[in-house]
């Protein structure tokens, strides 16, 4: 939407065969985008940028992933670690897109900055209605990963729209080292609760301290529980997906992406979390729907959980 705005041509009007035009891509020469990521949104900025022959400055939070951040290089953007955490490498981009004329591109909003995250949430809403179209029929309970809160306030808005008091029950997950929605959730006192310093939580796409304003006013009124869990539930999540039974596919999921099949499959097999199964609603006849948001995209890691165990679950 951004680009067709600068380009001056209507959205409703605006295709990809347009945008990928000689005489447009000549004129976006003069945009260069800027992010703040811990990987699969900066990677699909760069991809992005890319795509469209336009420019990109991503800035990733210490502690991360050397292969994450090799893989935004290789698309061709500026990438490099900063010496902050999430939310203030988000500060910084915000800082630099201010000083360099530069495009924030950032799925959370903040106070003068709500346009382009709303954008961004409306696109991950493509996800439920993508889901709903190989549903025969629709999901029970549905469990949710969340960082700032921006994917799961996409889903849940869908699902309330779309279904109202019929909506699946729905469920959110955070690390424990990172889970600032659930702690303003469990305040209950109107004022956003946050996380700061260092994380150095595994779910690297979930380490972010500080609420999404606009995901946090979907969720407080239409998510109905919301679970905290330790780094070991989404090493199991991992293990499950790339080891199934029978004829299950199998899939190759990162730690941000399988946390909730762990905490799923511990609900189910764990009696002393039976209070929370039967609070959710959980039976044998529930259909679950969990959303894997990355792959193995930090490969190293990926193999140091899935092969040498670590993070074990007993």
């Amino acid at each position: 939407r951004y680009l067709a705005q600068y380009l001056g041509i209507p959205a409703d009007e605006m295709t990809y065969e347009r945008l990928r035009a000689p005489e447009n891509r000549e004129r976006l020469r003069g945009v260069t985008l800027v992010t703040a990521t811990d990987g699969n949104h900066g990677r699909g900025i760069a991809w992005a940028a890319k795509l469209f022959g336009i420019f990109a400055h991503v800035f990733m939070p210490k502690g991360g992933s050397p292969e994450r951040l090799a893989n935004i290089r290789g698309l061709g953007a500026e990438a490099s670690f900063t010496t902050y955490n999430y939310d203030d490498t988000v500060r910084y981009a915000s800082q630099m897109a201010q000083e360099k004329g530069w495009v924030l591109v950032q799925d959370t909003a903040f106070d003068g900055y709500t346009e382009r995250p709303q954008w961004i949430m409306q696109g991950y809403s493509t996800l439920a209605h993508e889901a709903m179209e190989q549903y025969a029929e629709m999901p029970t309970h549905i469990f949710l990963q969340a960082g700032v809160g921006s994917l799961p306030g996409a889903i849940t808005g869908y699902f309330a729209a779309h279904y109202g008091a019929e909506r699946p029950v729905i469920t959110i997950v955070e690390p424990n080292r990172a889970d600032c929605i659930y702690r303003t959730a469990a305040a209950n006192d109107g004022e956003s609760h946050i996380v700061t310093g260092e994380i150095g939580s595994i779910m690297a796409g979930l380490s972010c301290g500080e609420p999404n304003p606009l995901a946090w006013e979907i969720l407080r009124d239409y998510a109905d529980h919301f679970v905290s869990v330790p780094e070991w539930v989404a090493a199991k999540g991992m293990r499950i997906l790339g080891n199934p039974l029978d004829d299950d596919l199998r899939v190759v999921s990162g730690e941000s992406g399988a946390v909730t099949t762990g905490l799923v499959a511990e609900l189910m097999q764990n009696a002393s979390l039976d209070y929370l199964r039967d609070a959710i609603g959980l039976t044998k006849d529930s259909r679950i729907l969990c959303i894997s948001t990355e792959g193995d995209t930090d490969r190293t890691n990926y193999r140091r959980v899935v092969w040498d165990g670590l993070y074990p679950s007993f």
